[in-house]
């Protein structure tokens, strides 16, 4: 399974923001920073900001700042927000689902499982894990999700990103 570029971007957004804690960050910051559009990196910043996790100043002097403590931003929960697609085999979405094998089939189970064990890996993880200035894998903690909180079932077929953007009116 590959993250999209999206995803990529969203979690640098955060990362960035997340060490740079006392100050507002600005696009071209971070656009020169990790050598990113301008364009992408506003509707990365739109969305994360209509999240709320986020905060955004517009004009002279403005930028954006976390408005959550990275402690309490769950890595799964970015993901799942800004990735399109969890289908990683056919017969993951029933509406489109023509594969033979279908009623026989383990195959959609073993990717099943595999893809909840991705999603628990990222639920155990918060952004303050990924930027409190450990430098690596390793140090990430071995944890139940954060708070207690129970990580989302992610046996779907379409995204939260994906929905939003069906509801959202066509662009000319």
């Amino acid at each position: 399974m590959r993250l999209s570029e999206y995803t990529d971007y969203t979690l640098r957004v955060l990362m960035y923001c997340a060490r740079h804690r006392e100050r507002l960050v600005t696009i071209n910051e971070l656009a020169e920073q990790h050598g990113l559009s301008k364009g992408h990196l506003m509707k990365v910043v739109n969305d994360l900001a209509r999240q709320g996790l986020i905060e955004t100043t517009r004009g002279r002097g403005g930028g954006l700042r976390l408005s959550k403590e990275p402690a309490t931003i769950r890595i799964g929960d970015v993901v799942r927000a800004s990735e399109t697609d969890f289908r990683l085999v056919e017969c993951f979405d029933v509406t489109t689902n023509a594969c033979t094998l279908t009623p026989d089939c383990r195959l959609k189970h073993l990717f099943d499982a595999a893809l909840r064990g991705y999603f628990q890996a990222l639920d155990g993880a918060t952004l303050a894990d990924l930027t409190s200035g450990h430098p690596g894998p390793e140090s990430l903690p071995d944890r139940p999700p954060v708070h207690g909180k129970p990580a989302v079932a992610v046996s779907m077929p379409i995204s939260t990103r994906t929905q939003r953007q069906a509801k959202a009116p066509a662009r000319r």
